[in-house]
């Protein structure tokens, strides 16, 4: 088993008890994000789901709503996302865990590409044909971060299958709630991108642990 630098035995990343559970999640999730994809593959409206929510305009919601929704939103941006990796990072190498490090890094850079690719993928747009919208990258990158904190704490933690998963999949549905509300009131995305966001880190974020994993337990990993 590969070490973190005190020496100590480098617990993984993905918990050995909610591997099953996550794979099946993340499966699950993939075909939502293939799903929608394909559905909305090169569209530039809202469709029906989304016209049960709200109509995506750039006064969706007002102060002091639209203030929060802007911090929120920030916290997607290029400094905001970047200062909380940063955080995160520091903590996992203060801490001397050098694979959690590696894991926020990969698991965040991951899911924000894959979101990327997708975009001119599908090609859905919104307020313009410039601006791609499915799937929500904001969305996407704040629920993959929750996801990740979640697993490394869950992970020393040593809780079982059950509640484990279940504090892993509020975390991430808790972050992604907030981002996506974020994004629909503010008119950046249609609630389908939202969903498409979530979906994306629920996907990407349990195969890169797992992946990690694999690399760093390997010998000489």
């Amino acid at each position: 088993m590969a070490l973190d630098t005190d020496s100590r035995p480098a617990p993984p990343v993905l918990p050995t008890p909610l591997r099953t559970c996550l794979a099946s999640v993340a499966a699950l999730a993939a075909l939502v994000v293939v799903a929608l994809g394909a559905m909305y593959a090169g569209h530039s409206e809202p469709g029906t789901v989304d016209r049960w929510f709200v109509e995506p305009t750039a006064d969706s919601v007002r102060q002091p709503w639209r203030g929060v929704a802007l911090a929120v939103d920030f916290l997607g941006e290029p400094v905001g996302a970047a200062a909380l990796i940063l955080v995160a990072v520091a903590g996992c190498l203060l801490r001397r865990r050098t694979r959690a490090a590696v894991f926020v890094v990969a698991g965040v850079g991951v899911t924000v590409v894959t979101a990327t690719l997708l975009k001119s993928l599908v090609g859905r747009t919104i307020h313009g044909p410039d601006n791609l919208s499915y799937p929500s990258g904001h969305t996407a990158f704040l629920t993959a971060l929750a996801l990740i904190v979640a697993l490394l704490v869950i992970g020393r933690s040593g809780l079982g299958r059950g509640v484990g998963a279940l504090l892993v999949l509020a975390a991430g549905l808790v972050a992604g709630a907030t981002m996506g509300w974020a994004q629909v009131a503010l008119g950046a995305h249609y609630p389908t991108d939202v969903l498409g966001g979530w979906c994306t880190a629920l996907a990407v974020v349990p195969a890169t642990a797992w992946l990690i994993d694999r690399a760093a337990d390997r010998p000489g990993g």
